[in-house]
């Protein structure tokens, strides 16, 4: 199984691009609203982004062992390198389409990643969902 990490600024069009990627990779969803919902965990602090990045983490290796699943489309702000790296993603999108995001906390912690395969500048989330399942698709 592939995880594909959509990350990037709230209100950045990450959940609007992953909704039009899934169905073209015939791929699961896991976003990490939903999975911060079911915890019932809402803290952001250093401590709270930590937990939240080994629980998305955690959700995509319980995909990765049920089997079955070419593709994990991820939707997931991902502020910083360390919280990249523990995801571990094999695929990177950086949707790059804002300057700041809606929560002052959070622009403040956002780091540009320094290693990513797909860099999204417009809010055409079709086109992209497209153009980035075709070359998922040839690698």
């Amino acid at each position: 199984m592939k995880k594909i990490l959509i990350m990037g600024l709230p209100g950045s069009g990450k959940t609007t691009l992953a909704s039009k990627l899934v169905p073209l990779l015939k791929a699961k969803w896991s976003n990490a609203d939903e999975v911060r919902k079911s915890a019932n965990d809402w803290d952001f602090s250093d401590a709270g982004r930590l937990r939240q990045a080994k629980r998305m983490f955690e959700v995509a290796e319980k995909y990765k062992k049920k089997g079955g699943i070419d593709y994990l489309v991820t939707d997931y702000i991902c502020p910083t390198e360390k919280i990249r790296e523990i995801f571990n993603a094999d695929y990177i999108v950086w949707v790059d389409t804002i300057k700041k995001g809606r929560f002052e906390d959070t622009n403040k912690i956002f780091v540009k990643p320094l290693k990513y395969d797909y860099k999204v500048t417009t809010q055409d989330a079709e086109h992209w969902a497209r153009k980035i399942a075709e070359k998922i698709k040839t690698n």
